[in-house]
């Protein structure tokens, strides 16, 4: 098979679709014939040296994918050759088959195109375990979703809605907030123009948000404590903004508030199988009656992947993009 490397890590040219040996599924795992993958900022940060994959991870890049099973395992039961799927990876989307625990297996919904389905498992896990399973969003709280117009962001504010709570974005452009509008957000903040707090003070009374779903960790910690409502809940699911921070525990500690920082690639398998269990239960009914649906921005071919990665890392895009396997 063909799949794409990282010889030496570094900018999107890194990125090498080569002749590769074809995965064996092991014990409990399924090989899936991948019909899309989708790119993540994680994805970059493995290309740049920056993030390893977990020991005994397939080294390419790759988080999610979408395709149809090609073979099983021993010791999988209640899949079959040919079934349609998508799946949550720990790397390995980024290539023409990737081997996979079958607890990390989700069905494609109900009416969503095979290669679309790519762009669900990373994305859905990460909001359904960050915002409503660690910071148990409420019908009527309010979230503020920092990027909302990013893949994260898209379905972040679907989901809060789906389940009744209100929802403020930051973004960087009017087209982008536009976007974020249409998929239901409550209230728009131009991060560029406008300081959030103050912005998230004024539609809440004062009281606050509730939750806070930031992916840029050490820049906006500070900030984020200022503008949680009292017992509210902060989850940190990325370090776009620094590592370091400085945290005002006495400000939190007025607040009674609480902070979470997750990540998903290098859990146990069965916290992933257990928050996969609950995406299926929870989210994918949502799916198949049309209230949340993936947002692709656009599709390319696998092989263009250095491509991809520019389009991402220039916050180009809106929702995710994919790419599509030969």
């Amino acid at each position: 098979m063909h799949a794409i490397t990282i010889p030496q890590p570094g900018g999107p040219e890194a990125l090498v679709w080569a002749d590769v040996p074809d995965p064996v599924p092991g014990e409990g795992e399924v090989l899936v014939e991948v019909a899309a993958s989708a790119v993540n900022r994680a994805d970059i940060l493995q290309r740049q040296g920056a993030y390893s994959p977990p020991p005994g991870a397939s080294p390419y890049p790759g988080l999610e994918c979408s395709g149809r099973i090609a073979a099983l395992g021993p010791g999988v039961s209640g899949w079959a050759v040919g079934d349609e799927v998508c799946a949550l990876l720990a790397g390995g989307g980024y290539a023409q088959k990737v081997a996979v625990p079958a607890g990390q297996l989700l069905p494609v919904p109900e009416g969503l195109p095979l290669r679309q389905a790519a762009a669900l498992p990373e994305v859905v896990c990460t909001v359904w375990s960050n915002v409503f399973m660690v910071a148990h969003l409420r019908p009527g709280e309010t979230l503020l979703v920092h990027g909302g117009s990013s893949g994260i962001g898209t379905l972040a504010i679907q989901l809060a809605k789906a389940v009744g709570a209100r929802v403020a974005v930051t973004a960087g452009t009017k087209e982008k907030l536009d976007r974020c509008a249409e998929l239901g957000a409550d209230v728009l903040i131009n991060y560029r123009e406008q300081d959030f707090v103050a912005e998230i003070k004024q539609a809440t009374d004062g009281a606050g948000a509730d939750v806070i779903l930031d992916n840029m960790g050490a820049k906006y910690l500070d900030r984020n404590v200022q503008a949680l409502a009292v017992n509210g809940r902060l989850a940190i699911i990325g370090m776009q903004g620094g590592v370091k921070g400085e945290l005002n525990i006495g400000a939190l500690l007025g607040k009674r508030g609480a902070i979470s920082a997750t990540s998903l690639r290098g859990r146990p398998l069965d916290e992933k199988a257990a928050i996969v269990a609950a995406v299926r239960e929870h989210v994918w009914p949502l799916l198949a009656a049309g209230d949340v649906r993936p947002i692709v921005d656009r599709e390319l071919p696998m092989p263009e992947a250095a491509e991809a990665h520019r389009l991402v890392e220039a916050s180009g895009h809106i929702g995710k993009v994919l790419l599509v396997a030969p």
